[in-house]
Protein backbone atom coordinates (compact mmCIF):
# COMPACT_ATOMS: atom_id res chain seq x y z
CA UNK A 1 0.00 0.00 0.00
CA UNK A 2 1.34 3.49 -0.88
CA UNK A 3 1.61 5.95 1.52
CA UNK A 4 0.71 8.83 -0.34
CA UNK A 5 0.93 11.47 2.99
CA UNK A 6 4.29 10.31 2.96
CA UNK A 7 5.33 10.69 -0.45
CA UNK A 8 4.02 14.53 0.13
CA UNK A 9 5.77 14.74 2.87
CA UNK A 10 9.53 14.45 1.05
CA UNK A 11 10.24 11.00 2.14
CA UNK A 12 12.40 9.09 0.42
CA UNK A 13 11.39 5.22 0.60
CA UNK A 14 7.73 6.22 -0.13
CA UNK A 15 8.57 8.46 -3.27
CA UNK A 16 10.74 5.30 -4.67
CA UNK A 17 7.81 2.87 -4.15
CA UNK A 18 5.64 5.41 -6.00
CA UNK A 19 8.09 5.95 -8.42
CA UNK A 20 8.80 2.19 -9.28
CA UNK A 21 4.76 1.43 -9.92
CA UNK A 22 4.13 4.48 -12.01
CA UNK A 23 7.38 3.25 -14.04
CA UNK A 24 5.45 -0.56 -14.11
CA UNK A 25 2.34 1.43 -15.35
CA UNK A 26 0.38 -0.12 -12.32
CA UNK A 27 -3.24 0.41 -11.03
CA UNK A 28 -1.77 1.36 -7.51
CA UNK A 29 0.50 4.04 -9.17
CA UNK A 30 -1.77 5.76 -11.36
CA UNK A 31 -4.18 5.81 -8.42
CA UNK A 32 -1.58 7.74 -6.57
CA UNK A 33 -0.79 10.21 -9.83
CA UNK A 34 -4.69 11.25 -9.45
CA UNK A 35 -4.57 11.95 -5.51
CA UNK A 36 -1.39 13.97 -5.82
CA UNK A 37 -2.11 15.40 -8.76
CA UNK A 38 -4.31 19.21 -7.04
CA UNK A 39 -0.23 19.15 -5.27
CA UNK A 40 1.46 19.45 -8.50
CA UNK A 41 1.98 22.45 -10.56
CA UNK A 42 5.17 24.38 -8.37
CA UNK A 43 8.38 22.52 -9.66
CA UNK A 44 10.57 23.89 -12.58
CA UNK A 45 10.79 21.64 -15.11
CA UNK A 46 14.19 21.59 -16.73
CA UNK A 47 14.95 19.17 -20.17
CA UNK A 48 18.46 18.68 -20.97
CA UNK A 49 18.46 17.40 -24.63
CA UNK A 50 21.26 16.78 -27.42
CA UNK A 51 23.51 14.36 -29.04
CA UNK A 52 25.26 11.88 -27.23
CA UNK A 53 28.67 12.34 -26.30
CA UNK A 54 27.91 16.49 -25.95
CA UNK A 55 28.02 16.04 -22.06
CA UNK A 56 24.53 16.39 -20.92
CA UNK A 57 25.20 13.96 -17.31
CA UNK A 58 28.16 16.10 -16.58
CA UNK A 59 26.27 19.32 -17.22
CA UNK A 60 22.90 17.98 -15.08
CA UNK A 61 25.46 17.04 -12.37
CA UNK A 62 26.75 20.69 -12.14
CA UNK A 63 23.23 22.19 -12.19
CA UNK A 64 22.39 20.32 -9.42
CA UNK A 65 25.23 21.49 -7.39
CA UNK A 66 25.00 24.99 -8.21
CA UNK A 67 21.04 24.24 -7.26
CA UNK A 68 22.30 23.04 -3.65
CA UNK A 69 25.21 25.33 -2.68
CA UNK A 70 22.75 28.57 -3.54
CA UNK A 71 22.05 30.80 -0.55
CA UNK A 72 18.56 29.34 -0.23
CA UNK A 73 19.48 25.39 -1.61
CA UNK A 74 16.53 23.85 -3.38
CA UNK A 75 15.18 20.67 -3.92
CA UNK A 76 16.65 19.29 -7.11
CA UNK A 77 15.28 15.51 -8.69
CA UNK A 78 17.15 14.29 -11.80
CA UNK A 79 15.07 12.09 -13.80
CA UNK A 80 17.46 10.30 -16.40
CA UNK A 81 15.98 8.16 -19.20
CA UNK A 82 18.39 5.87 -20.33
CA UNK A 83 17.22 3.81 -24.23
CA UNK A 84 16.67 0.21 -23.51
CA UNK A 85 18.08 -2.38 -26.00
CA UNK A 86 15.67 -3.58 -28.87
CA UNK A 87 16.49 -6.94 -28.10
CA UNK A 88 16.64 -7.90 -24.49
CA UNK A 89 14.73 -4.69 -22.74
CA UNK A 90 17.68 -3.79 -20.27
CA UNK A 91 19.05 -0.48 -20.24
CA UNK A 92 22.49 0.68 -18.46
CA UNK A 93 21.35 3.19 -16.34
CA UNK A 94 24.44 4.31 -16.24
CA UNK A 95 23.61 8.43 -15.22
CA UNK A 96 23.87 7.73 -11.75
CA UNK A 97 27.80 6.38 -12.18
CA UNK A 98 28.35 10.36 -13.91
CA UNK A 99 26.35 11.91 -10.66
CA UNK A 100 28.39 10.28 -7.97
CA UNK A 101 29.49 14.27 -6.37
CA UNK A 102 25.41 13.85 -5.31
CA UNK A 103 25.47 11.26 -3.61
CA UNK A 104 24.68 11.60 0.05
CA UNK A 105 22.92 14.55 -0.06
CA UNK A 106 19.19 14.28 0.71
CA UNK A 107 18.18 17.14 -1.27
CA UNK A 108 18.74 15.71 -4.03
CA UNK A 109 17.16 12.54 -5.98
CA UNK A 110 18.53 11.01 -9.01
CA UNK A 111 16.00 8.69 -10.56
CA UNK A 112 17.11 6.57 -14.10
CA UNK A 113 14.52 4.83 -15.98
CA UNK A 114 14.51 2.69 -19.57
CA UNK A 115 12.58 4.14 -22.59
CA UNK A 116 11.09 0.41 -22.88
CA UNK A 117 10.57 1.25 -26.76
CA UNK A 118 9.11 5.19 -26.29
CA UNK A 119 10.29 7.07 -29.15
CA UNK A 120 11.13 11.33 -28.79
CA UNK A 121 13.60 10.70 -26.12
CA UNK A 122 10.88 9.62 -23.28
CA UNK A 123 9.44 7.32 -21.53
CA UNK A 124 5.49 6.72 -21.65
CA UNK A 125 6.09 7.25 -17.65
CA UNK A 126 7.91 9.89 -17.53
CA UNK A 127 5.40 12.61 -17.49
CA UNK A 128 3.52 10.99 -14.65
CA UNK A 129 7.15 10.61 -12.52
CA UNK A 130 7.70 14.37 -13.22
CA UNK A 131 4.15 14.85 -11.04
CA UNK A 132 5.31 12.67 -8.09
CA UNK A 133 8.73 14.27 -7.76
CA UNK A 134 6.63 17.82 -7.82
CA UNK A 135 3.98 16.52 -5.49
CA UNK A 136 6.93 15.58 -3.26
CA UNK A 137 8.52 19.36 -2.98
CA UNK A 138 10.89 19.00 -5.43
CA UNK A 139 11.88 22.18 -6.84
CA UNK A 140 13.85 22.14 -9.41
CA UNK A 141 13.33 18.80 -11.88
CA UNK A 142 15.66 18.20 -14.01
CA UNK A 143 15.21 15.79 -17.22
CA UNK A 144 17.67 14.10 -19.04
CA UNK A 145 16.90 12.56 -22.32
CA UNK A 146 18.98 9.78 -24.24
CA UNK A 147 20.29 11.70 -26.91
CA UNK A 148 18.60 10.30 -29.76
CA UNK A 149 18.96 13.32 -32.01
CA UNK A 150 16.37 13.66 -34.19
CA UNK A 151 13.37 12.37 -31.90
CA UNK A 152 14.15 15.02 -29.07
CA UNK A 153 11.57 17.52 -29.59
CA UNK A 154 9.10 15.38 -27.17
CA UNK A 155 10.95 17.05 -24.40
CA UNK A 156 9.59 20.23 -25.53
CA UNK A 157 6.17 19.71 -24.35
CA UNK A 158 7.11 18.33 -21.17
CA UNK A 159 9.87 21.29 -19.96
CA UNK A 160 9.07 24.83 -19.12
CA UNK A 161 12.76 25.18 -19.96
CA UNK A 162 14.47 23.50 -22.38
CA UNK A 163 18.67 23.03 -22.87
CA UNK A 164 19.89 21.81 -25.92
CA UNK A 165 23.48 20.80 -25.70
CA UNK A 166 26.17 21.11 -28.22
CA UNK A 167 29.51 20.36 -28.42
CA UNK A 168 32.81 21.11 -30.62
CA UNK A 169 34.54 18.80 -32.92
CA UNK A 170 31.42 15.82 -33.37
CA UNK A 171 30.94 16.20 -36.68
CA UNK A 172 28.75 18.62 -38.77
CA UNK A 173 28.09 22.02 -37.01
CA UNK A 174 24.47 22.28 -38.82
CA UNK A 175 23.29 18.86 -37.73
CA UNK A 176 21.27 20.71 -35.03
CA UNK A 177 19.11 22.62 -37.46
CA UNK A 178 18.68 19.97 -39.73
CA UNK A 179 17.11 17.92 -37.20
CA UNK A 180 15.09 20.55 -36.11
CA UNK A 181 16.44 20.52 -32.60
CA UNK A 182 17.50 24.24 -32.42
CA UNK A 183 13.49 25.08 -32.64
CA UNK A 184 13.02 23.01 -29.51
CA UNK A 185 15.99 24.78 -27.31
CA UNK A 186 14.79 28.13 -24.73
CA UNK A 187 18.99 28.33 -24.21
CA UNK A 188 21.83 26.79 -26.21
CA UNK A 189 24.96 25.44 -24.25
CA UNK A 190 28.21 24.58 -26.20
CA UNK A 191 29.48 22.39 -23.52
CA UNK A 192 33.27 21.20 -23.23
CA UNK A 193 34.06 24.65 -24.56
CA UNK A 194 37.43 24.12 -23.60
CA UNK A 195 38.25 21.63 -26.57
CA UNK A 196 39.19 23.03 -30.21
CA UNK A 197 37.02 24.46 -32.68
CA UNK A 198 34.34 25.97 -30.17
CA UNK A 199 34.09 29.38 -32.06
CA UNK A 200 33.15 27.69 -34.86
CA UNK A 201 30.57 25.73 -33.14
CA UNK A 202 29.66 28.71 -31.25
CA UNK A 203 29.12 30.93 -34.57
CA UNK A 204 27.14 28.09 -36.52
CA UNK A 205 24.12 28.33 -33.75
CA UNK A 206 24.77 32.32 -33.62
CA UNK A 207 24.10 31.70 -37.50
CA UNK A 208 21.12 29.88 -37.47
CA UNK A 209 19.72 32.45 -34.33
CA UNK A 210 19.75 34.84 -36.86
CA UNK A 211 18.62 33.39 -39.49
CA UNK A 212 15.52 32.49 -37.57
CA UNK A 213 15.43 36.09 -36.35
CA UNK A 214 17.55 38.36 -38.26
CA UNK A 215 17.65 41.53 -35.66
CA UNK A 216 13.09 41.21 -35.89
CA UNK A 217 11.03 39.85 -38.08
CA UNK A 218 9.93 35.73 -37.60
CA UNK A 219 11.00 33.63 -35.02
CA UNK A 220 9.71 30.28 -34.85
CA UNK A 221 9.67 29.53 -31.03
CA UNK A 222 8.64 25.66 -30.56
CA UNK A 223 7.51 25.37 -34.01
CA UNK A 224 5.00 28.39 -33.72
CA UNK A 225 5.69 31.38 -35.52
CA UNK A 226 5.69 34.69 -33.52
CA UNK A 227 5.75 38.08 -35.88
CA UNK A 228 7.86 40.97 -34.44
CA UNK A 229 8.17 44.63 -36.26
CA UNK A 230 11.48 45.06 -37.25
CA UNK A 231 11.51 48.65 -35.53
CA UNK A 232 10.53 47.34 -32.63
CA UNK A 233 12.71 47.08 -29.69
CA UNK A 234 12.77 43.77 -27.80
CA UNK A 235 9.76 43.18 -25.74
CA UNK A 236 9.50 40.72 -23.14
CA UNK A 237 7.01 38.63 -25.28
CA UNK A 238 9.79 37.21 -27.07
CA UNK A 239 12.98 35.00 -25.78
CA UNK A 240 15.75 34.91 -27.90
CA UNK A 241 17.43 31.67 -26.92
CA UNK A 242 20.95 32.81 -25.59
CA UNK A 243 24.37 30.93 -26.38
CA UNK A 244 26.61 29.92 -23.33
CA UNK A 245 30.07 27.91 -23.04
CA UNK A 246 30.36 25.57 -20.06
CA UNK A 247 32.87 23.08 -19.44
CA UNK A 248 30.70 21.02 -17.28
CA UNK A 249 33.76 18.74 -16.18
CA UNK A 250 34.99 21.66 -13.81
CA UNK A 251 31.76 24.13 -13.69
CA UNK A 252 32.72 26.71 -16.10
CA UNK A 253 30.27 28.55 -16.95
CA UNK A 254 27.47 26.58 -14.86
CA UNK A 255 26.78 29.77 -12.81
CA UNK A 256 25.59 31.66 -15.72
CA UNK A 257 24.01 29.43 -17.29
CA UNK A 258 21.86 29.03 -13.82
CA UNK A 259 21.24 32.68 -14.36
CA UNK A 260 19.95 32.27 -17.93
CA UNK A 261 17.84 29.56 -16.52
CA UNK A 262 16.35 32.15 -14.01
CA UNK A 263 15.69 34.52 -16.23
CA UNK A 264 14.02 32.64 -18.82
CA UNK A 265 11.94 31.28 -15.61
CA UNK A 266 11.00 34.99 -15.19
CA UNK A 267 10.44 35.56 -18.30
CA UNK A 268 7.85 32.69 -19.16
CA UNK A 269 5.94 34.15 -15.63
CA UNK A 270 5.88 37.81 -17.20
CA UNK A 271 5.10 36.74 -20.46
CA UNK A 272 2.44 34.27 -19.54
CA UNK A 273 3.62 31.59 -21.68
CA UNK A 274 4.22 29.15 -18.60
CA UNK A 275 0.25 29.20 -18.44
CA UNK A 276 0.35 28.28 -22.14
CA UNK A 277 3.16 25.74 -21.99
CA UNK A 278 1.28 24.14 -18.83
CA UNK A 279 -1.91 23.59 -20.87
CA UNK A 280 0.21 22.62 -24.20
CA UNK A 281 2.13 20.04 -21.83
CA UNK A 282 -1.02 18.81 -20.11
CA UNK A 283 -2.86 18.45 -23.65
CA UNK A 284 0.03 16.34 -25.18
CA UNK A 285 -0.47 14.39 -21.85
CA UNK A 286 -4.08 13.50 -22.12
CA UNK A 287 -3.66 13.01 -25.96
CA UNK A 288 -1.60 10.48 -25.45
CA UNK A 289 -3.36 8.87 -22.39
CA UNK A 290 -6.74 9.02 -24.75
CA UNK A 291 -4.85 7.21 -27.30
CA UNK A 292 -3.31 4.28 -25.02
CA UNK A 293 -7.06 4.08 -23.32
CA UNK A 294 -8.86 3.45 -26.64
CA UNK A 295 -6.14 1.29 -27.83
CA UNK A 296 -6.84 -0.90 -24.70
CA UNK A 297 -10.39 -0.60 -24.75
CA UNK A 298 -10.27 -1.74 -28.77
CA UNK A 299 -8.40 -4.83 -27.73
CA UNK A 300 -10.80 -5.43 -24.86
CA UNK A 301 -13.65 -5.74 -26.87
CA UNK A 302 -12.10 -7.32 -30.14
CA UNK A 303 -13.52 -10.66 -31.16
CA UNK A 304 -11.01 -13.31 -30.73
CA UNK A 305 -8.82 -13.71 -33.87
CA UNK A 306 -9.89 -9.99 -35.07
CA UNK A 307 -6.59 -8.71 -35.64
CA UNK A 308 -4.88 -11.67 -36.89
CA UNK A 309 -7.32 -11.89 -40.32
CA UNK A 310 -6.90 -8.40 -40.61
CA UNK A 311 -2.68 -9.14 -40.62
CA UNK A 312 -3.41 -11.67 -42.88
CA UNK A 313 -5.11 -9.80 -45.41
CA UNK A 314 -3.17 -7.12 -45.14
CA UNK A 315 -0.23 -9.60 -46.37
CA UNK A 316 -2.22 -10.58 -48.76
CA UNK A 317 -2.96 -7.09 -49.91
CA UNK A 318 -6.68 -7.58 -49.88
CA UNK A 319 -6.84 -4.61 -47.65
CA UNK A 320 -4.53 -1.53 -47.08
CA UNK A 321 -3.95 -0.65 -43.59
CA UNK A 322 -6.51 2.17 -43.88
CA UNK A 323 -9.17 -0.26 -44.97
CA UNK A 324 -8.26 -2.23 -42.12
CA UNK A 325 -8.05 0.32 -39.78
CA UNK A 326 -12.09 0.80 -41.08
CA UNK A 327 -12.82 -3.06 -40.98
CA UNK A 328 -11.74 -3.32 -37.14
CA UNK A 329 -13.01 -0.30 -35.96
CA UNK A 330 -16.60 -0.96 -37.70
CA UNK A 331 -16.70 -4.21 -36.10
CA UNK A 332 -16.72 -6.18 -39.83
CA UNK A 333 -14.49 -9.41 -40.33
CA UNK A 334 -12.23 -9.18 -43.48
Amino acid sequence: MLDLHAVLDGQRLALTRLLTQIENQTEAGQHALAELFPHTGRAHLIGVTGAPGTGKSSLVNQLALGYRKTEAPKKVAILAVDPSSPFTGGAVLGDRIRMAALSGDAGVFIRSMATRGSLGGLAHATAGMVQAFDAAGYEIILIETVGAGQSEVDIARLAHTTLVVEAPGLGDDIQAIKAGILEIADILVVNKADRPGVETTERALRSMLQLAHPVAHVFRHHGQALDVQATAPESEALWLPPIQRTVAADGQGVPELLAYIAAHRVHLEASGDLARRERARLAAELDQRLQDALVEHWRAGAQAGELEQALDALLARQLSPQEAVQRLLNGRKG
